[in-house]
């Protein structure tokens, strides 16, 4: 995690190598840093005992086979849970016709168990090569600010809550919450921030973004429909990293438009797309 990025548009693995592995999971970010991945895409939620883990939906009853609110469980309850199984059934209950390349293996749990953000920060610091994590905060959550508060200490327990300047750091900080980034500029100026946006709202049509925020962070749909917010966004000299990119056509018009970062399911497909 300490050399300059090589290529002028990152891949990032949106919750890992998610077509191929149940996402947020060990197997699925093992597969992404396998398949080149220059990153990876986690989301992150705090448990009842003060745990953060990689778990997008507020509840787990989608991704595991067990039901409630993260916030309401303690790690050890959702340690307990299977992660993965789920990916090998389609959504009526019965086997895919298709399997994945992945294969749901039980014996294996640690692969398909909960995933903490510290196990994730451990495996990208053993990856062997620079992988950039894009950490999305999930907000409204009852425990507020502790997300942040508890995120930059695990990330100063790695060296990597104050670097020198943004370009330099691997770790960047995202939410659709602007106060959730307000938070952690003040903790850690030097720390770079993503704005999520799924709509392009009147007050930063014209392509400013938070005080502080350097990079937008729009969904494909708002590039599809408004190609020009994208060039004012650029034009404003913000990074602008797209989500969720999947299909080469979109592939195409974000690097039509000099987008420099595309974060993907298929981390592999894209890589092949853009001819890496």
């Amino acid at each position: 995690m300490t050399h300059a990025r090589q290529h002028p548009t990152q891949v990032v693995a949106h919750r890992g190598a998610s077509e191929d592995a149940p996402e947020h999971t060990l197997a699925a970010y093992r597969k992404a840093i396998e398949d080149g991945a220059d990153a990876l895409e986690c989301d992150v939620r705090l448990t009842a005992d003060g745990h953060l883990v990689c778990v997008h939906d507020r509840r787990v009853n989608r991704t595991s086979n067990g039901r409630g609110a993260v916030s309401a469980l303690e790690l050890s309850d959702l340690a307990a849970l299977d992660f993965g199984s789920w990916k090998s059934r389609d959504p009526a209950g019965g086997p895919r016709v298709e399997e994945p390349d992945w294969e749901h293996r039980p014996e294996d749990r640690e692969a398909t168990s909960v995933l903490t953000l510290e196990r994730l920060l451990e495996l990208v610091s053993d990856a062997g090569r620079r992988v950039e994590l894009a950490i999305e905060t999930k907000h409204p959550t009852r425990w507020a600010g502790q997300v942040e508060e508890r995120l930059l200490l695990l990330l100063k327990r790695f060296g990597l809550d104050a670097p020198a300047a943004p370009a330099d750091s691997p770790v960047r900080v995202m939410s659709f919450s602007a106060r959730s980034l307000h938070r952690v500029r003040a903790a850690s100026p030097a720390l770079p921030t993503v704005h999520l946006t799924q709509f392009v709202t009147p007050r930063l049509r014209d392509g400013r973004l938070p005080v502080g925020v350097g990079i937008a962070g729009p969904s494909i749909r708002i590039v599809r429909s408004h190609p020009e917010y994208i060039e004012r966004l650029k034009q404003s000299g913000h990074q602008v990293h797209v989500w969720t990119v999947n299909d080469a056509p979109d592939i195409d018009l974000c690097t039509s438009l000099g987008v420099d970062a595309i974060i993907t399911n298929r981390p592999r497909a894209v890589l092949d797309r853009l001819g890496r």
